[in-house]
């Protein structure tokens, strides 16, 4: 047993509640999260497209009254691509047998990967439908999502949930329940976890946020069309792939309901689901930065 670990603090997952009309309503930190991410995505979406200097000639792809708009089908993509990924990727033998529950998002269940194809699908529908250039709204929107992975992996610390490895680390943190208790210990002995949460919010949230904003106001990146899509993609793709070695695999993916998942992860060892979506990511991002390299040697 480890000498030094943290407690878990006493944190609610709720904001706060009221009672309407004989129902309690509350509000979660994991909802607010969601809320707020999408507003500062909105406000830093308008900031790019209120300076044309930022885009090629000078003209920004969509104005900044439209960015609106553009967030109703992104907020479709995030949910529907969010559950549809959620039950392909890591329950599909299960849902395949309740079909009927894949509907049920207020019960949880939604995949990072599976929103963000809803997402690009959304954009590039919008782009299409608008005769917005593709890349570029691509560069406008991957810029704009770090600050909402940030706040929804905080949130997923204050639900205790997609807790990290077993670790005796001095930072290992003993998360409620069952992290508690599922390392192998003699009973009675508490579990402490890598905070692994912690550590997709500072490299998929803070860290990627901060270089994708220096490459739009410092670099003028956003010249060169795909190259701050292609950061944004290989910078995710290269930290949640560093992170899943600290991460706990989810339950749902080392068991039979998932053979392919059960042959890479199970013991932990191998790639996890989270890594083999990641590889795409990182050959995406590579071949879009490559390509706007050769854009901008060709225009030169």
């Amino acid at each position: 047993m480890q000498a030094l670990m943290i407690p878990f603090p006493d944190l609610s997952p709720i904001v706060f509640s009221l009672e309407l009309f004989g129902r309690e309503f509350a509000l979660r930190w994991y909802a607010l999260a969601y809320i707020v991410g999408i507003l500062i995505a909105w406000r830093l979406a308008v900031m790019a497209l209120r300076q044309a200097t930022l885009w090629p000639g000078n003209t920004p792809p969509m104005k900044p009254a439209q960015v609106e708009d553009l967030l109703t089908w992104i907020i479709l993509g995030v949910i529907l691509g969010g559950r549809l990924g959620y039950v392909l990727f890591y329950q599909p033998g299960y849902y395949l047998q309740h079909p009927i529950e894949i509907l049920r998002i207020w019960q949880g269940g939604m995949a990072f990967h599976g929103g963000l194809l809803g997402v690009i699908l959304a954009s590039w529908l919008y782009a299409k439908r608008h005769d917005i250039p593709s890349l570029q709204m691509a560069d406008l929107v991957a810029h704009v999502v770090p600050p909402g992975l940030l706040l929804g992996r905080l949130a997923n610390f204050n639900n205790a949930e997609l807790w990290g490895r077993a670790t005796d680390a001095p930072w290992g943190v003993v998360f409620p329940g069952q992290a508690a208790q599922a390392c192998g210990q003699a009973i009675g002995e508490l579990c402490a976890r890598h905070p692994s949460q912690l550590y997709e919010a500072a490299l998929e949230g803070l860290v990627l946020g901060v270089a994708l904003l220096w490459l739009v106001h410092r670099r003028q990146a956003l010249q060169k069309p795909g190259l701050v899509a292609g950061v944004f993609f290989a910078g995710y793709g290269a930290a949640r792939f560093l992170v899943e070695f600290f991460r706990q695999p989810d339950a749902q993916f080392v068991t039979a309901d998932n053979p392919l998942g059960l042959a890479l992860a199970i013991n932990g060892y191998g790639l996890t689901m989270g890594q083999i979506l990641c590889i795409p990511m990182l050959a995406i991002g590579a071949w879009l930065i490559q390509r706007a390299r050769k854009m901008q040697q060709v225009s030169a």
